[in-house]
């Protein structure tokens, strides 16, 4: 007797069932406390169980949904890019600075989508930029070098 299931979902759920339990397990070492008076253990662990919900009801969704047509082919363009943005922000954001690094990094990450166009993906980038701009230098008053001195030609 064959079984006829979802292996995507099965394995999307058994994943989230995993990092919710593993999180919530590793958040009931802290002071849980109360719902008025809520102690550092007591958001992990409720997040962690909604992500167990959550889990099961993503695998109870594919043992009803049916077998998986083929797979669609794995998104080699979108992995390499969001990896190597992440080591690009590593690697420039003291040299180039805040804002370069932030647009050029979204920039990139944008254009990992096969539905972004270049237009769209610049658009995304700035639009980024401004916000985090907002965020953390406006909001929170952080204290960012917004150009770097890869940028600052002469003697600034």
């Amino acid at each position: 007797m064959a079984v006829n299931v979802s292996r995507n979902d099965l394995a999307a759920g058994a994943m989230f069932v995993a990092f919710g339990s593993y999180f919530a397990i590793e958040a009931l070492k802290y002071e849980f406390g109360t719902p008025f008076r809520m102690g550092p253990g007591f958001m992990p662990v409720l997040l962690g169980g909604i992500l167990v919900a959550l889990g099961v009801a993503v695998a109870a969704q594919g043992l009803r949904k049916g077998a998986d047509d083929a797979a669609p082919p794995w998104p080699w363009r979108g992995f390499v890019l969001v990896l190597g943005t992440i080591l690009f922000f590593a690697a420039t954001v003291r040299g180039l600075g805040f804002l370069p690094t932030v647009t050029i990094a979204t920039f990139a990450v944008a254009m990992s989508s096969t539905r972004n166009s270049v237009l769209s993906s610049l658009v995304i980038a700035i639009g980024l930029c401004v916000l985090c701009y907002l965020i953390f230098v406006v909001g929170l008053g952080m204290i960012i070098p917004l150009v770097g001195p890869w940028l600052q030609f002469g003697g600034a």
